[in-house]
């Protein structure tokens, strides 16, 4: 029982061998066929290989022959390279230079340019001011013709205010050189008309706020030197007295005459030999355009007088 099992399991591997190596066989038959179509097809590729071997071969002798034909070219193509660098390179510094004489050919004029459009435009603002002063000058010149008519009518009148003025001065001085006592007088009588600030002289009557008066007593005789009243009227042309808030009224002696008098100031002086004595008055209201007279007097007679005339 056992020998038959053990045979039949020896036939059984001995059936699976035999197929195994039929199949074996068929697949090494199958590999040599390939391999044989493998061998033929390598062979053709071969073939063809040695053509192209033979082809490649004449082309790098022809391209050898470019290359050496080429190198002879390059090494030419280089030098002229070259060449053209060194004429670029002294291109580019003329090139150079010149860009610089043209930048400072360029900045000069670009200057001169500048300079000349300053000096046009001061040409026109010269040219339009000579036209605004010819213009003002033509308005003035009229103006002034205007003026010169007004001056000389103003001149006129002022030379008849002159000659009423000197007039009055006439009159004041005769009536000085009568009045006063020969060694008992003022000298450097002075009168000055002051605005506001009483720093400031001025003409005009409504500017005139005070009057500042002043005179030199010298060589006074020792008889009338001492304590003695002094007094200052100030009347118009017509020997009105000017307004006043606190107006003095006075007798005084004036060539063994009694005077009344009506005075702006008075006070109590003491007399010496020599001496300058001053009033400032000022005005209560404002004075009108006009002349106007000063007077100084002490208690036995006229020291001296003057004018002053008001626009």
């Amino acid at each position: 029982m056992n020998s038959n099992r053990t045979w039949g399991i020896v036939a059984a591997l001995l059936a699976l061998f035999l197929v195994i190596a039929g199949m074996w066989g068929f697949q090494l038959n199958n590999e040599k066929t390939e391999l044989i179509s493998s061998k033929e097809k390598l062979e053709m590729e071969m073939g063809d290989m040695l053509s192209l071997k033979e082809s490649l071969e004449i082309e790098i002798d022809s391209m050898s022959t470019t290359l050496e034909d080429l190198s002879f070219t390059n090494e030419t193509l280089v030098k002229e390279l070259k060449d053209e660098k060194s004429r670029v390179s002294r291109r580019n510094r003329q090139i150079k230079g010149l860009k610089s004489d043209l930048e400072t050919t360029a900045n000069n004029a670009a200057g001169e340019a500048a300079s000349l459009r300053g000096q046009i435009q001061d040409l026109i603002n010269t040219k339009f001011a000579l036209q605004e002063n010819i213009t003002a000058l033509q308005f003035q010149n009229d103006s002034l013709q205007n003026v010169t008519g007004i001056l000389a009518s103003d001149l006129a009148i002022a030379k008849d205010e002159n000659v009423a003025l000197t007039n009055m001065n006439n009159t004041i001085q005769e009536e000085v050189g009568k009045l006063t006592l020969a060694n008992f007088k003022a000298s450097a009588f002075r009168v000055e008309v002051a605005k506001k600030n009483a720093t400031k002289v001025t003409s005009k009557g409504r500017r005139a706020k005070n009057i500042q008066v002043s005179f030199d007593l010298t060589n006074v005789p020792d008889k009338y030197q001492g304590v003695r009243p002094i007094y200052l009227v100030i009347t118009d042309d017509k020997a009105t007295p000017v307004k006043l808030d606190n107006p003095i009224k006075a007798k005084v002696v004036v060539n063994g005459q009694t005077q009344e008098l009506i005075a702006a100031q008075a006070k109590d002086t003491n007399i010496a030999a020599n001496q300058r004595l001053s009033f400032n008055h000022a005005f209560s209201e404002k004075l009108a355009a006009g002349f106007y007279r000063v007077a100084v007097y002490t208690d036995i007679g006229l020291l001296g007088a003057s004018s002053f005339r008001l626009r």
